[in-house]
């Protein structure tokens, strides 16, 4: 019994800004896990544990799955968007149905926005150096 509980119904990995997120679903009753402590735990804002969630109360699928996360990189905003959306393609890759409630809502979507690179000859990104007429 024990190793069925541990099959994974469905994967996917999520990317917000320089965070990745692994994310396994599994069969279960709705507990999250991310870096082996709960959501509530780990993210400790609730703002960022209602975003981690929101591809579960799109599908209605809060209680029927427990998932495991495995996040890295950035800071803790980036890591929830990148758990948002690694559950989103999870939750699609175990059931099909899924896509049609989770495309519109935009959790699909991987959001392209990074830091900018500093130039040389700036100060920084867009910052130039201050201009001296004399």
């Amino acid at each position: 019994m024990a190793e069925e509980k541990n099959i994974n119904l469905g994967q996917g990995t999520g990317r917000r800004k320089t965070s990745v997120a692994r994310v396994y679903l599994r069969e279960g009753n709705g507990k999250i896990t991310v870096n082996g402590r709960e959501v509530s735990e780990y993210f400790g804002n609730d703002s960022l544990v209602v975003m981690v969630r929101q591809p579960l109360e799109a599908t209605q699928a809060a209680g029927k799955y427990d998932i495991l996360i495995n996040v890295t990189g950035g800071g803790v905003s980036g890591q929830a968007g990148a758990c948002r959306h690694g559950i989103a393609r999870a939750l699609v890759a175990a059931d099909e149905d899924y896509l049609t409630l989770l495309r519109p809502t935009g959790f699909l979507t991987r959001d392209p926005r990074m830091v900018e690179r500093k130039k040389y000859g700036q100060r920084g990104a867009r910052r130039k150096f201050q201009f001296s007429k004399r």
